[in-house]
């Protein structure tokens, strides 16, 4: 049984081998919460298949789903130590102020964006393959210049997310809720649907909790 609590892979610690589907609820303080028994309907389920957890002797870590159609590896430091969202973000919080300064992006944004994405978490891994603070696809990141090994660098992760936001913005004519909206499904949904929030539950309910991170 895995249970997570802000980031810590508890389950990883203390066995080798495990099965569970993942859910992930943010609470409104901005902390992360990651379960495999969700107690409410809070709890979004992030892993919508059974995995197999297994710990290697070095320490790394390995997630597989049971038909082996998805990999996802998270670092020795993330299996073995836990984190602060908070003390992350002051962590990162000239690296992100950095970005916003470089790319024209209201930093306040870039925060709210991370603490959706990541909860400023640099090792963070999305089941559908999303790295990183600002949890840049494959694809993305090398449209930014960001190489696929560099996602989990905090300070390339910023860079490569801050423009893409900057672009989003362009492309939508600084309509924050559109280009947040962008960032999840990406441009082309929104686009599909006349430049508007696409009807996904998942994007719909990342917006809003961005725009709720942004506004306090």
């Amino acid at each position: 049984m895995i249970k997570i609590l802000v980031g810590f892979l508890s389950a990883l610690v203390f066995s080798n081998v495990a099965l569970a589907d993942v859910y992930k609820y943010v609470a409104p303080d901005g902390s992360v919460y990651y379960t495999d028994e969700p107690p409410n309907q809070k709890y979004t389920r992030i892993i919508r298949t059974k995995v197999i957890v297994r710990v290697r002797d070095n320490g790394s870590a390995e997630i597989n789903d049971i038909s082996g159609s998805k990999n996802y590896r998270l670092s020795r430091r993330l299996a073995k130590s836990s984190y602060s969202s908070r003390i992350n973000r002051e962590k990162y919080s000239e690296l992100i102020a950095q970005a916003a300064s470089d790319y024209g992006v209201d930093e306040k944004l870039l925060h709210a964006v991370i603490q959706a994405e990541s909860a400023y978490n640099p090792y963070a891994v999305s089941p559908v393959g999303a790295v990183g603070l600002m949890q840049l696809m494959p694809g993305t990141a090398e449209r930014y210049g960001v190489r696929a090994e560099d996602r989990t660098d905090p300070a390339e992760s910023n860079k490569g997310g801050a423009r893409y936001l900057r672009d989003l913005l362009k492309m939508f004519n600084s309509d924050v809720r559109l280009a947040v909206a962008g960032y999840n499904a990406g441009e082309g949904a929104v686009k599909k649907y006349n430049n508007s929030i696409p009807p996904y539950p998942e994007t719909q309910n990342y917006v809003a909790q961005v725009l709720a991170f942004y506004e306090r």
